[in-house]
């Protein structure tokens, strides 16, 4: 039984609330000191994908959205697949962050490479072309709230083994020609520890893109050219952006001459 079927009648029924604090305990899926992990509908792989976009862990909202969108696919008569399909599709890197991320991923090239005339397209008519993920396929909360990084995953134990068991599997099921886009620097620290396992090859990692979330928006406006170095708070290292969008551009680059 997958997981999606263990949950397939709890998520399905309409009577069922997602809500809780921080969702509903009828989805926890384990405690391991100050980090719980609950169960959303996130299990779906496109295997034929020629990009994956990588984000840390789902958050309440994108978690809750994939959920809702679930139950009405099944109250709808769709497969428990198609319902997971849909789910993953409408919770991915939903809210704010969407636009963000588009444009990041146009700035950078990638719908030239994907030939494609614009990025927004990955969550529309060219699904087909892209999976959606994160370095920690489940909502991951500490403390009860949204889990963003910090602590590192790569450190935390009951962490790397939730990366080592879903990404890892994911990855071994997608083509060997994927794209990988991480999002932020805690997941390019995930695919550095992936490439140094030989699970990855580095010049099909774009590391250095800023997390698209409202909280790094100084971030992204500096990597867009949207906002100058001088205008820049403390908080922003401009030349570790610069750095990170230069090794972008120049695999960007080969990728486009393949």
């Amino acid at each position: 039984m997958s997981t999606f079927e263990r949950y397939q009648d709890l998520i399905s029924n309409p009577k069922t609330s997602f809500f809780g604090n921080p969702m509903s305990n009828k989805l926890l899926v384990s405690t391991e000191g100050r980090f719980q992990t609950f169960y959303a509908p996130f299990d779906h792989i496109n295997r034929d994908a020629k990009v994956v976009i990588c984000g840390i862990t789902p958050g309440k909202q994108q978690a809750l959205n994939a959920l809702e969108e679930a139950r009405k696919s099944m109250l709808n008569g769709d497969s428990a697949e198609v319902a997971k399909q849909k789910a993953k599709k409408f919770g991915s890197f939903s809210g704010d962050m969407r636009p963000n991320l588009i444009a990041m991923l146009n700035h950078i090239g990638l719908d030239e490479v994907l030939g494609i005339t614009n990025c927004a397209d990955l969550f529309g008519a060219y699904s087909n072309l892209v999976h959606y993920t994160s370095a920690l396929r489940n909502p991951v909360f500490l403390d009860g709230e949204n889990y963003s990084g910090s602590p590192s995953m790569v450190k935390q134990p009951a962490l790397l083994r939730q990366i080592e068991l879903a990404l890892v599997e994911e990855i071994r099921l997608l083509g060997q020609d994927c794209i990988y886009v991480p999002l932020g620097d805690e997941v390019s620290k995930v695919f550095t520890y992936l490439e140094a396992k030989g699970l990855v090859n580095p010049a099909q990692v774009l590391n250095g893109l800023p997390h698209p979330s409202g909280n790094s928006v100084e971030r992204v406006h500096y990597f867009l050219g949207k906002k100058e170095r001088a205008l820049l708070s403390n908080r922003t290292d401009a030349d570790k952006i610069d750095t990170g969008k230069a090794s972008i551009l120049a695999k960007v680059k080969a990728l486009r001459a393949l």
